[in-house]
């Protein structure tokens, strides 16, 4: 087995490079994997549980419900794990108007994932995954936050590193590839992105861990890394709609990602690396089927509270409010394109059957809430240390 204990064998090599430091060099992908037994069978689970979670994406006629939503918490979770604490009701809240206390630097970095994501997904409409892609998306995720001064858009021209806070080349955890070697690393890396040869997720796990080991950008190579997998696997639509993310997975067993990613690189162990990835896409895939159930369960359960009072536009607001549960009476008139007092209406009546009440104490620009729809997103999921 490749990188297996018994007989490892880095990723590639390292080299010497000009400063008297020592940088690594991976090798192209992708890389000889041995299909034993444990590997099959978590990818038989993966393409298992995201066949159920396409069937559910495909049984709604307006799947966009959750989508919105779903973006954000990974939006949340991906920012977390470089160090945001911004939470998903902090920032839900924000979008409808709310002047809140979360950290602003913080929030604007989620919000730029946000726009990054969805952008992306739009993008490849018109262009295929590829560097320049990569380069926009880098461009809008880092546009006037904590890094921007790291040449958004842009690939590095000088040498990063990574490792403790204040530590320094020679004392480094892994240094990728020098400025003068980053190209055509990246240039493979482009080549395999197009490569269809392999599982689509398999194929998103190997170019995941590829773009880490690259390290391409000065700053917010994680994030994009992330990203990467959302459109990988929109781009070869293996679902109807982009409902499945893993930042709550990486963020939750945060120690075991980094040291996989560092193993691959050390030891060529692709093998655990990929039964790790494959492990998270089956819990990821299966949270979120389960919270698209709480959701659907929650919609029915006010259409009867709401009994012959559900109107065809009542019902238009109850769907705003599960596709994000904040708003304002006047931006919800705008996104249906109705008049304010119709929209007032309908929030008078969610509001006195329960279903919504006022974020806030604001008295202009009233923030309405539908707290048991946030619950339902942000509900902890069961630790992803469960037993297979």
């Amino acid at each position: 087995m490749a990188g297996s204990a018994g007989n490892p064998r880095p990723h590639g090599r390292t080299i010497r490079c000009a400063g008297g430091y020592r940088a690594f060099l991976p090798a192209p992908l992708p890389p000889p994997i041995e299909w034993g037994g444990a590997l099959a069978a978590a990818l038989s689970r993966a393409d298992l549980a995201v066949g159920r979670l396409a069937g559910e994406g495909r049984r709604f006629a307006n799947p966009h419900m959750f989508i919105r939503s779903f973006i954000r918490r990974e939006a949340v979770l991906s920012s977390r794990i470089e160090g945001t604490r911004t939470t998903l009701e902090e920032l839900l809240a924000a979008e409808a108007g709310a002047k809140g206390a979360a950290d602003s630097a913080d929030l604007r970095e989620v919000a730029n994932y946000v726009a990054a994501l969805e952008y992306g997904l739009g993008r490849l409409n018109t262009l295929p995954l590829s560097l320049r892609l990569i380069r926009e998306l880098h461009e809008r995720l880092m546009r006037g936050v904590r890094g921007d001064a790291a040449t958004p858009g842009e690939f590095r021209r000088s040498q990063n590193w990574i490792g403790p806070p204040g530590c320094t080349l020679d004392d480094a955890s892994y240094v990728p590839p020098p400025p003068d070697e980053l190209m055509s690393c990246l240039d493979a890396l482009e080549q395999f992105l197009h490569d269809d040869s392999l599982p689509v997720l398999v194929h998103a796990a190997l170019a995941h861990a590829q773009f880490e080991a690259i390290h391409p950008f000065l700053d917010g190579n994680g994030r994009v890394g992330r990203l990467l997998i959302t459109l990988l696997l929109a781009e070869r639509g293996i679902l109807p709609s982009p409902l499945l993310y893993l930042s709550a997975y990486f963020e939750e067993t945060r120690e075991a990602y980094y040291a996989h990613l560092l193993a691959v690189t050390e030891a060529g162990a692709w093998e655990d690396w990929l039964v790790y990835f494959l492990r998270g896409v089956r819990m990821q895939a299966d949270d979120a089927l389960a919270r698209i159930g709480r959701l659907d369960t929650l919609l029915d359960s006010w259409r009867d509270d709401l009994a012959d009072a559900l109107s065809p536009r009542l019902e238009e607001v109850l769907g705003l409010f599960v596709e994000s549960p904040f708003w304002t009476v006047g931006e919800i008139g705008r996104t249906l394109g109705i008049a304010y007092t119709t929209a007032r209406r309908a929030v008078d009546r969610l509001e006195e059957a329960g279903i919504v009440s006022q974020a806030g104490s604001s008295r202009r620009n009233r923030i309405y809430g539908a707290r048991a729809v946030l619950a339902a997103l942000d509900a902890t999921a069961p630790s992803p240390f469960q037993p297979s």
